[in-house]
């Protein structure tokens, strides 16, 4: 079965954005082992706000990678990268995971990975914890979230202060 994969970054206090919407905080200094799970995947599943923001920075990064965006009301849209998903997103990536291929990278945004949370079909999280704290913004996990065991997988520190931590769900 393919695995579906949380690779994200959050600031210490667990905002994965901005109130805006900004994540001019995120450190790119180094690749913090981006190429190698990029490698891994070859599909990237997002929620419709996060495809927004990522369509306002240019074009689409994932050139050769499947995209497919969630939304209900961005339906019919057409896009050479992406496929536009309007059955629910719990359903579709349960299905998925079925299907032949490589890990699917569950990019975000929040109201995605709750919905992925609800249905326990998050195999892996890696998250990229940035040494800033936000105050306020946009939580990564939703207050009433299920209750999930974990297991450390790996744990890496780097010279910027980012902390990367990769889990498994315990079965």
């Amino acid at each position: 079965m393919r695995p579906l994969s949380l690779f994200i970054s959050t600031s210490l206090d667990g905002y994965i954005a901005s109130p805006d919407g900004s994540v001019d905080w995120l450190l790119s200094d180094q690749d913090y082992g981006y190429t190698a799970f990029y490698d891994s995947i070859d599909t990237v599943a997002m929620g419709r706000h996060t495809w927004e923001q990522l369509k306002a920075f240019g074009d689409y990064p994932y050139v050769g990678k499947r995209g497919v965006v969630f939304s209900r009301e961005l339906g019919g849209q057409s896009d050479p990268n992406i496929s536009f998903i309007t059955a629910p997103a719990h359903e579709w990536l349960a299905e998925a995971k079925h299907q032949p291929g490589r890990t699917i990278w569950l990019m975000g945004g929040a109201s995605l990975v709750d919905t992925c949370l609800q249905h326990d079909l998050i195999d892996e999280f890696i998250l990229s914890i940035h040494p800033v704290l936000l105050g306020e913004g946009l939580p990564l996990f939703r207050a009433g979230g299920p209750r999930l065991a974990l297991e450390l997988i790996d744990s890496q520190h780097f010279s910027s202060g980012l902390v990367q931590l990769t889990y498994r769900r315990s079965r």
